[in-house]
């Protein structure tokens, strides 16, 4: 395993998380005791095969179902100065509830403190305003670090750039949970301001909604050898100034194999993944023209000022990949949770579109004339069956 200080916190933190919200049972919050035995050894098979692969990083949220009560029948009995432990308690401006639910965080993994405490699902500028109210949750996270109950203070985020590199402005904050791979380098500004403040980052969900990697398209091995396309992503995305570690949501031990696999392309970083970076990105012209590929993303408006509520950013950035790079699959699985997202993947899909208004929230687009066109072939190409986060998909 290779380690990268975690900005500083000075944790040593492996370049691999295993992060705890695939293994658990159930998303509903269960108790133990109907919490199958093939569950629970399921979940201290992948603790352990963790542990042996040197991925000490255990990290988990109180809006993770089970996942912390089947953790608590773990980790109290691992050496606790070996490991470092996260867990997220969601936003707000009652300090006193954000405490309520960290003491039952607590009771459920059974540890008398954690390394990592995150806000979870900073996601826009009213969960930022509320999160650093006096007497809010960030406030109290400091107050749990006072009295050792947390080592160090960080969020989460699934928001707009502009909202994270607030949240990372005020300076309340030791560490940021982020969205950033090479399918969407959105947040590059984001990374660069942590970077700044010598923050830790955690990359969320680097192989699934950062491309469904771990069933690519052939085209996409194809363009990516030799590396695996799940290996190119971990090496692009760790050779990012910045980057220290990629969240693994692992479903059973097998799953960390592919990226233990990844390790020697991470170990050589830029060079060897600039290459095939430079093959995707001469395909996407190719396919695409250099005109869209380089006015798409310029002066688009924010999903809550665009007339019907389109996120125009994420549809236009999935056709582009379904397009050139026959990324169907994962164009399918993001495109569909608009509408059903919240505030986790927010806006709505093509079919809300007001398309008489739309002309005039797209001035500043250097390809407006070819925007409403391209919509409508992301919508033909992707729309499907709504999706639900994961969350939510039980019940």
């Amino acid at each position: 395993m290779l380690y990268r200080r975690f900005g500083k916190t000075e944790l040593a933190m492996p370049v691999f998380s295993c992060g705890g919200m695939r293994y658990q049972q159930s998303w509903q919050d269960i108790p133990f005791d109907q919490v199958t035995a093939e569950s629970q050894a399921n979940v201290e098979a992948c603790i352990h095969r963790a542990l042996e692969l040197g991925i000490n990083h255990i990290e988990t949220a109180r809006g993770y179902g089970c996942s912390e009560v089947q953790l608590g029948r773990v980790l109290p009995d691992l050496p606790r100065d070996q490991l470092i432990v996260q867990t997220k308690v969601g936003p707000g401006e009652d300090g006193d509830a954000f405490e309520r639910v960290f003491d039952d965080s607590m009771r459920k993994l059974r540890l008398d403190h954690v390394d990592l405490l995150a806000i979870h699902g900073i996601n826009n500028r009213e969960l930022l305003e509320l999160s650093l109210k006096p007497g809010g949750s960030l406030e109290r996270c400091h107050r749990l670090c006072e009295q050792g109950r947390a080592r160090f203070v960080g969020f989460s985020t699934h928001g707009p750039t502009d909202v994270i590199v607030d949240a990372i402005a005020s300076d309340g904050f030791d560490y940021v949970n982020l969205h950033y791979y090479w399918a969407d380098q959105a947040n590059a500004a984001a990374v660069a301001a942590a970077r700044a403040r010598d923050m830790g980052v955690f990359i969320i969900s680097p192989s699934e909604k950062g491309g469904l990697l771990f069933k690519p398209p052939a085209k996409l091995v194809e363009l990516c050898a030799p590396l695996a396309p799940l290996a190119f992503n971990n090496a692009w995305t760790l050779s990012q100034p910045g980057v220290h570690t990629l969240s693994i949501g692992a479903a059973r031990p097998s799953d960390f194999d592919a990226h233990v696999a990844s390790l020697a392309a991470v170990e050589q970083g830029a060079g060897l993944v600039a290459p095939v970076a430079a093959r995707l990105a001469a395909e996407l012209e190719r396919v695409l023209g250099a005109e869209w590929l380089a006015g798409w993303q310029v002066g688009l408006p924010r999903w809550e000022d665009t007339p019907g509520g389109v996120n125009l950013y994420h549809t236009l950035r999935l056709y582009n990949l379904a397009q050139a790079l026959d990324m169907v699959d994962y164009g399918k699985m993001r495109y569909n949770l608009l509408g059903s997202g919240g505030h986790w993947f927010a806006g709505y899909k093509v079919d809300k579109a007001e398309w008489d208004k739309l002309s005039a929230v797209l001035a500043a687009s250097p390809v407006a004339a070819r925007i409403p066109e391209v919509l409508r072939e992301a919508h033909a190409m992707l729309a499907g069956e709504d999706q639900k986060r994961l969350s939510e998909s039980e019940g």
